[in-house]
This record gives C-alpha cells, sequence and structure tokens, in this order.
C-alpha cells in the first residue's frame, strides 16, 4: 500500500500537521523533538489501532488537548483507495473509521495496511524478556492472518476470568465445575495459537536466514527455538496442542491456585534466538545482538510481503544512529530496491544525513520537521 496523504490533529507535538507523501523513500529530518517519530506512530495509528510506543492512547495527545485524530488515504494494486481515520477522545475512547464507516471492533482495521516498524527499541527481542518477542510474534501472525488475532482476543479475555477466578480463591477450595470450563476454552484456544506459532516459525525461518545472510559476512546459521508449555511432539496440529494443554492445565491448578494466576500456555512460552546452537541474549556479542534484530525485522518484511495481498509499508524511526556503515548500506540498499515499497525514514545526525542523501542519490522525498511543523525540500548538502 501507498499512503498518499496524512493528518494529524493534536498528536504529540502537532497541532495540525497535513503532508503529501511519495512512493519510495519519504525521509523526514529535523532536530530531536522536533516531532518526526511522532508522524511515524501517527501512521502505526492507522495501520495497527495502536502506537509502537505506548499502549495508552491519552499519552499521545498534544498537552492540554483532550482529542485526537489521525487521517490518512491510501491506495493501492487491489483496494484502490482505502481513507482510514483514527479519532481519540478522553471520555468517548477510541473509534476507527475506514471510507467513512465506523468499524464495530478496532482489531478489524489489522492486516488492511500490512506495517513493519524498525526502531530503536528493537534491540529488546534480543536483549529483553519474552514479553516482547511474543508482541513481534503476535503482531507478524495477527497482521498475515485475522483469525488469528481473533483467537489471541478471545484467548486474553478467557485467561483473564481464569485469571480472576484463582485470585479470588486464594486459600480456598476449587469449584470443578468453574475451572473445568475456562481449561477447555484456554486449551481450545491456546491450541490452536500454539499450533500455528509453531507451523509458522518453520516457514519464518527461512526467511531469517536470508535476512541473515544480507546483513552478516559470517556463515552463523540463525535459528528461532520455541519453547512451550506443552511438549514439542504436541505442536504437530491444533488438535494435539489442545489435549496437551488441557492435560497441563488440569496438572497445575493447585499450584495456579496458591499464585492466583495462570502459569502455563502461549502466554506463557518463549521464543530463544541462537546463533550455531548459542543463545544470542546470552552469548551474542554487541554487534552480533544488532544485527539479529534487524535480520528479525527484514524477516518480518520478506514474509508479509510473500503473503499479503499489499506490499508493507516501511517506518525506520532513527535506525541510522546505532548503526555501522555495513548495517547502513545494506538498509540504504535494501530501501532503493524496486521491490521494495514505500517507506518512511527519520534521521536526525545532519552530518550522517548529508552521507545518506548523497549516497542516495536523493531519497524521493525529503520533509523538515520542526517544532510539529513540516516543509518540503532536502537538506543543506
Amino acid at each position: 500500500m501507498i499512503l498518499r496523504s496524512l493528518r494529524l490533529r493534536s498528536v504529540r507535538a502537532h497541532a495540525d500537521t497535513k503532508l503529501a507523501l511519495t512512493p519510495g523513500i519519504n525521509l523526514l529530518y529535523g532536530p530531536n523533538g522536533a516531532g518526526k517519530t511522532n508522524i511515524l506512530e501517527a501512521v502505526h495509528y492507522l495501520c495497527l489501532s495502536k502506537s509502537f510506543l505506548t499502549g495508552v492512547d491519552r499519552y499521545v495527545l498534544r498537552r492540554g488537548e483532550r482529542f485526537f485524530e489521525i487521517e490518512g488515504e491510501f491506495t493501492g494494486t487491489l483496494r484502490r483507495e482505502v481513507k482510514i481515520r483514527i479519532a481519540f477522545a478522553v471520555r468517548e475512547g477510541k473509534r476507527v473509521f475506514v471510507n467513512g464507516a465506523p468499524l464495530e471492533r478496532l482489531a478489524d482495521i489489522v492486516g488492511l495496511v500490512p506495517v513493519v516498524i524498525f526502531a530503536p527499541c528493537d534491540q529488546s527481542l534480543t536483549l529483553g524478556g519474552p514479553e516482547g518477542r511474543r508482541k513481534f510474534l503476535n503482531s507478524m501472525l495477527s497482521q498475515a492472518r485475522p483469525a488469528h488475532l481473533e483467537d489471541l482476543i478471545n484467548y486474553r479475555r478467557a485467561l483473564r476470568q481464569r485469571n480472576g477466578y484463582l485470585a479470588d480463591n486464594r486459600g480456598r477450595q476449587i469449584d470443578n465445575g468453574m475451572i473445568a470450563p475456562l481449561n477447555a476454552i484456554l486449551a481450545r484456544l491456546g491450541g490452536r495459537i500454539i499450533a500455528l506459532r509453531a507451523a509458522f516459525l518453520e516457514k519464518f525461518s527461512q526467511e531469517l536466514k536470508r535476512a541473515w545472510n544480507r546483513l552478516s559476512e559470517a556463515i552463523e546459521e540463525p535459528v528461532i527455538v520455541y519453547q512451550g508449555s506443552i511438549p514439542e511432539t504436541s505442536y504437530a496440529s491444533p488438535t494435539e496442542a489442545e489435549e496437551a494443554l488441557k492435560e497441563a492445565l488440569e496438572r497445575v491448578t493447585e499450584r495456579d491456585r496458591e499464585q492466583g494466576r495462570s502459569t502455563v500456555g502461549p502466554h506463557r512460552d518463549e521464543l530463544v534466538f541462537k546463533l550455531d546452537g548459542r543463545e544470542v541474549r546470552r552469548f551474542a556479542s554487541t554487534g552480533q545482538h544488532r544485527s539479529f534484530a534487524i535480520a528479525l525485522k527484514l524477516a518480518q518484511y520478506y514474509y508479509l510481503d510473500s503473503r499479503m495481498e499489499e506490499k508493507p509499508l516501511l517506518l525506520l524511526d532513527d535506525v541510522f544512529d546505532s548503526l555501522d556503515p555495513k548495517r547502513t548500506d545494506v538498509i540504504l540498499d535494501w530501501l532503493k530496491d524496486d521491490t521494495t515499497g514505500q517507506s518512511l525514514l527519520t534521521a536526525a545526525d545532519a552530518e550522517r544525513l548529508r552521507m545518506h542523501v548523497m549516497q542516495w542519490g536523493n531519497p524521493n522525498q525529503c520533509i523538515h520537521v520542526h517544532c510539529g511543523e513540516v516543509s518540503l525540500g532536502p537538506p543543506e548538502v
């Protein structure tokens, strides 16, 4: 998909900003704090109905405001024109409109405009805890398979119910008539989630190897291991995973009652990244961590591009600030590739920016951002 126009009203640094964008590379430049990342955040909202920086919508409000609005017009190969509007008010909450019609469920927007975000926080994929890796996996699968997102939503709802029951009954006898139906629901939904994750990772591993080979001259083999709550032999089908998860839930019910929460299921599972059999989080060098995080995002683009009807939109937030020249060249070459879709890229470092602009032979469009206002034109070189 190509984002043709964008409007932000009362979004962080932006009072009322309008932008016309072009296919190819759109370079947003300006000092730190000018509002460049806010523009990427707004685009991310249009694609997934949420920010990549915060899970709290009101934090996106411009200071002193109680309402924000984001609008975008997209064109694609199959959908000629799609207009998306996100509106949030402190009292009314968030609403999503597609071509003027309100969506009954916010989740229905996911997958309409596929998106991949490169950001400084990507380092947490290899250095942080398992929650960030699960979010990465869930986001990718939800964009490619709407039914998976539905399963995730329903699983989380059932999980909250089970956790609530366990917390309310700590120190008491568990009523099997209450817990058994919840176990059955979690097992059915969780089994589907686990089986899909396992099948997906087999395919995604090939995309990861392709991305790693593009980034690194080393011959290490990147591997992703899914560490689940049930035996690996149960991943073969949703039915087998459901039965194994149901048994696991029943087995740990007493422990869960004591802790007041559910301790097995896909919400507790882990992705382990390895290079030549060694865990990246524990043994990788700083350079390997950076390369692996970038490879994951490249692989995400490859995967979505091969399975979605429209090319993913690329958002790159200050990616060059932490990259060495070799990795910078790889990303630039990739962005210039005719097979890569539209990208929005932010940069603040003027010296590095001049080098990049000359190397590109100029982006398709340069946009200067300063104090929440935008103007067209390249940086001085």
